[in-house]
């Protein structure tokens, strides 16, 4: 996910300049040894667990959405039937622009509506619909003379996952569903190139997409779109992170691999691949090659990196392997737990080479959130880490699709509001019909108690002050309301099968009432919680409200030498003391 630059009414102005692109001898290529330019800071992470890589048999995808600015919000999309000849419309819809779509969004296209939409949670993309069809999004780049942000194509990314949610069953639909949708009426506005990962109960797919440049319109008679998918083995993990994951295709083998027509012909057509190198045809290589390692980015592109290293740390990958050579896929060391995978959405890179609070840099209370993006400083660029988890997040899913329960009752999102590190992850079934009413109030630019967003953005703001100490705080209430979730889990599940088995809508309507209850509660601990860590750590200091003292807090003696070193205070005498 990255932040538009364009608005609609903007658009065609974009056309002329991608024109002049067009001209520009050898464009997209990195000269030999070059870096390559950083990417949006603001991207995403997803992670992906194949049914036999997962303890409990489970598809997992997650996706921490690190907008800034994107809308937060969270509704329940119902199911609903259509009448015969009736037309869906469809909207060029950003991340950022706020739901339902307006006219203002409207692309000028409305096309043939199914005889029944499924019903899925939506935030910015569609999420888990009650067939158990899971999406996780990222943003990748791909070679700035394919990019269209003119107002030809009528899909954006969002528009393409609603649609998914609404009509598909599985991770293969949605792609043929998706791809032909884009081949068709085109892809971009908004989007460069896009990575979804879906998931249903027995698969976990790639799917990348990009734009076929700005002189593309549906009068051409070609494809709008030029995409790719490669399904994650069944006992493999896998990662995005703003970075092309697919390599070399085999598209006779369709278990494993599916693409559009243009997948190879669009690449020789623009010089991105040369089919008499003798080199077998690399998707990432030809539509979005980047020269760029953990190490050689300072740490700013070490997320694919740091995620092999804590899933198979035998595999021994060093940080100066190019990002563009690590693995699509691995085995794990172990089987991952839905816990597991809540951890690995909360690292921050701590004990590695890139390790943010190492040194000066976290400050006294060794906060991961200083220095966030890279800088300059007397002509010189530096890299800073980009961990797994940062401090800009609108939210984080965890998706959970079982093959051995119903689709209401197998299909569950874990979704935890904020920055992921002073956050909560709160259970919802598929079958779940409504959501708290406080999941869909609330904006960046004013606080609102009645929002559940701002309850964790409460509690985050006071994390800030004296991080070390206060995290803990925060810990120890993550640990009580997730384990308990996690725990509870088998005997909410034995009876929504039972009650399921009578009357599925007694099942979700159970289902619905313990999840938005649980929420409920969660939400109100969290402010709780920020309430009583602004009295906590007020003043810098550490107040026990039991026992009405208060004490200062420690400054850790590596802080105060580099204080020394660097200001250099003169000691006071003996007599001075």
């Amino acid at each position: 996910m990255r932040e538009s630059r364009l608005r609609p009414a903007g658009l065609a102005a974009a056309a002329a300049f991608f024109v002049i692109l067009l001209s520009i001898p050898g464009e997209g290529r990195q000269p030999a040894g070059q870096e390559a330019p950083p990417l949006s800071p603001d991207g995403c992470t997803v992670v992906m667990v194949g049914r036999d890589a997962s303890t409990d048999g489970s598809t997992m995808t997650t996706h921490a959405a690190d907008c800034l600015r994107c809308d937060f919000t969270w509704t329940h999309v119902p199911a609903a039937d259509h009448r015969p000849g009736e037309m869906r419309r469809i909207y060029r819809i950003s991340p950022h622009a706020k739901r339902p779509p307006t006219e203002e969004q409207y692309a000028g296209l409305d096309i043939p509506q199914v005889p029944r939409t499924f019903a899925y949670h939506q935030g910015v993309y569609g999420y888990l619909n009650e067939h158990q069809l899971a999406i996780a999004e990222s943003t990748i780049d791909t070679r700035p003379r394919m990019r269209n942000e003119t107002p030809g194509p009528a899909f954006t990314m969002v528009m393409l996952t609603m649609l998914a949610m609404e009509r598909c069953r599985t991770a293969r639909e949605a792609i043929a569903l998706m791809g032909s949708l884009a081949e068709k009426y085109g892809f971009g506005c908004y989007d460069t190139g896009e990575m979804l990962a879906l998931a249903d109960p027995r698969e976990v797919w790639v799917f990348e997409i990009m734009p076929v440049g700005p002189l593309w319109t549906p009068r051409s008679g070609r494809p709008g779109a030029v995409w790719c998918a490669q399904r994650v083995p069944d006992g493999h993990v896998s990662v995005c992170a703003n970075e092309s994951r697919i390599g070399e295709i085999d598209l006779d083998d369709r278990e494993h691999f599916l693409a559009s027509p243009n997948v190879v012909s669009y690449a020789v057509e623009n010089s991105y691949y040369d089919p008499s190198s003798g080199r077998p045809f690399n998707w990432k290589k030809a539509y979005s090659p980047v020269e760029r390692s953990a190490a050689s980015s300072g740490g700013g592109s070490s997320r694919l990196w740091r995620f092999y290293n804590l899933v198979a740390p035998s595999l021994k990958i060093d940080p100066a392997t190019p990002n563009m050579d690590l693995p699509f896929s691995v085995k794990p060391a172990r089987k991952l737990s839905p816990r597991d995978v809540m951890d690995i959405t909360r690292d921050r890179s701590q004990g590695s080479p890139f390790d943010p609070v190492k040194g000066i840099q976290g400050g006294p209370f060794r906060n991961p959130n200083y220095l966030p993006y890279g800088f300059e400083a007397d002509g010189k660029a530096y890299g800073t880490t980009r961990s797994i988890s940062v401090n800009r997040s609108e939210y984080t899913t965890l998706t959970q699709c079982r093959s051995w329960l119903p689709g209401p009752i197998g299909g569950l999102v874990w979704l935890a509001f904020g920055a992921l590190d002073t956050s909560c992850y709160m259970p919802f079934y598929a079958g779940v019909t409504e959501l708290p009413e406080s999941f869909g109030i609330g904006d960046h630019w004013q606080f609102d108690r009645k929002s559940a967003r701002w309850a964790f953005d409460y509690v985050d703001f006071h994390v800030q002050v004296a991080y070390a100490f206060a995290i803990e705080d925060v810990k120890a209430c993550q640990q009580k309301w997730e384990t308990a979730a996690l725990d509870e889990m088998p005997e909410i599940e034995q009876t929504a099968q039972e009650l399921y088995r009578k009357d599925p809508g007694q099942a979700a309507a159970y289902l619905t009432d313990y999840c938005v209850s649980t929420a409920g509660r969660v939400v109100e601990a969290w402010w709780d919680l920020g309430d009583r860590l602004l009295v906590k750590y007020n003043h810098l200091h550490v107040y026990d409200t039991e026992k009405k003292k208060a004490e200062s807090v420690k400054y850790p003696e590596s802080w105060i030498k580099a204080v020394i070193e660097i200001d250099k205070p003169a000691p006071l005498k003996k007599q001075d003391h």
